[in-house]
């Protein structure tokens, strides 16, 4: 008796084994065949993509590497929820909401269908917990549930949504809802997706959530939903940082996602691939060919003086002076021409002055045409001489 209970032991140990190998050989196999893909590079940009449409694009210049009917309008599923997440962070970012607010959601807001938390309605979750769930997770629920809070109803907060989007100049993106759940009117643009990631790549708070690969969610009552990212390329790409997935029927499988390497930020959005891992493999193939073929040229740097000009009438003889902004250019590895800059400068700065005060510009050009004019300032307060300061100056001369 007490051998057959041994060897039955022994049987369901040997199950058990055998499941753990299939399971690590899925996972190895799964991780060989994404990491086989990120190390492809391209010498140009004929690249054959599935998906419907796509860009690339720097993220300092804005500027475009490589772009396939970037401004069809399509369905893009749950990107819509960028839109969603720059609102929400832009209402954190001006002292609106904290991260600790507490926030009720609604029978409504729990009962939204496809990707979720499954929030419990009429409870308290925190304003980090609703983002967080819709930065990682997709949460159809939690996205609502921040609508709701900001605007009162979602018909409200997709108002807000297509007048931010117009301000951002995305003029091929019509909202009809947070989500991104299919609806006949609603549509984007892969070149407009990309507008709207880098805007929201400006606030800190995003990037705190956007590369965390699997966390949890504690509801009010202590039951746990598990968070996984869905953007898979944060923990199969080197540099991948953020970015948002969508799939539904209609739109196919779509990605937006941001990577960084040295100096430059790339932002790539695939929309319409036929399917999941294909919208990944199309993205890290931007990525791989953006990475190989260009370079940032820091033209214009903030930090560094353009010129130490004289003080009339200061208390100090001289001060430097800076270019308000730095600027960047991304150009083809190699490749100096095309971009040049001229300076305009006052031969002297008279006192007194304050900081931000103008004194010239600085304007990149590229072949011929301007690109951007930046001011050149004075940082430092400078005071006036007073009458017996100035008088004593010429004494010291003579």
């Amino acid at each position: 008796m007490l051998l057959s209970k041994l060897s039955k032991k022994e049987h369901d140990m040997k199950k058990i084994s055998t499941a753990c190998v299939l399971c690590i050989l899925a996972f190895a196999i799964f991780c060989g065949s994404m990491q086989g893909v990120m190390q492809v590079t391209y010498a140009n940009s004929d690249l054959d993509l599935a998906s419907k449409s796509a860009i690339l694009m720097e993220y300092d210049s804005g500027e475009t590497l490589f772009a396939k009917d970037e401004k069809s309008h399509l369905p893009v599923a749950s990107m819509v929820k960028m839109m969603t997440i720059l609102l929400s962070l832009e209402e954190f970012e001006e002292g609106n909401v904290n991260l600790d607010t507490m926030i009720t959601t609604t029978e409504n807001a729990s009962s939204m269908g496809g990707s979720q938390v499954f929030l419990d309605p009429y409870v308290d979750y925190s304003f980090e917990q609703l983002l967080k769930s819709v930065i990682m997770a997709s949460a159809n629920d939690a996205s609502v549930a921040l609508a709701e809070y900001f605007n009162g109803n979602e018909k409200a907060f997709v108002n807000r949504m297509n007048k931010r989007a117009k301000e951002l100049g995305m003029s091929d993106t019509h909202y009809t809802n947070c989500t991104g759940l299919p609806a006949p009117e609603q549509y984007s643009s892969a070149k407009d997706t990309a507008i709207l990631l880098r805007e929201i790549l400006k606030h800190d708070v995003y990037h705190k959530y956007s590369t965390i690969w699997m966390d949890e969610l504690v509801h009010p009552s202590g039951r746990k939903t598990e968070l996984v990212n869905t953007n898979r390329l944060i923990r199969y790409y080197q540099g991948c940082d953020g970015g948002k997935t969508g799939s539904t029927n209609e739109a196919g499988c779509c990605l937006g996602a941001s990577a960084k390497r040295g100096d430059m930020r790339l932002i790539s959005v695939v929309v319409g691939a036929p399917n999941s891992q294909t919208r990944f493999n199309e993205s890290a193939t931007l990525f791989n060919y953006g990475f190989a073929n260009f370079e940032c040229q820091k033209l214009v740097d903030s930090q560094t003086p353009i010129a130490n000009l004289k003080v009339s009438k200061g208390k100090v003889e001289n001060v430097d002076v800076f270019a308000e902004s730095s600027f960047a250019a991304v150009v083809k590895k190699g490749d100096k021409s095309g971009y040049d800059t001229t300076l305009e400068l006052e031969q002297t700065v008279k006192a007194p002055t304050h900081s931000g005060d103008v004194v010239g510009s600085v304007t990149v050009i590229k072949n011929g045409n301007v690109v951007k004019k930046i001011p050149i300032v004075v940082r430092d307060e400078i005071k006036h001489l007073s009458w017996f300061e100035t008088a004593h100056k010429i004494v010291e001369k003579w």
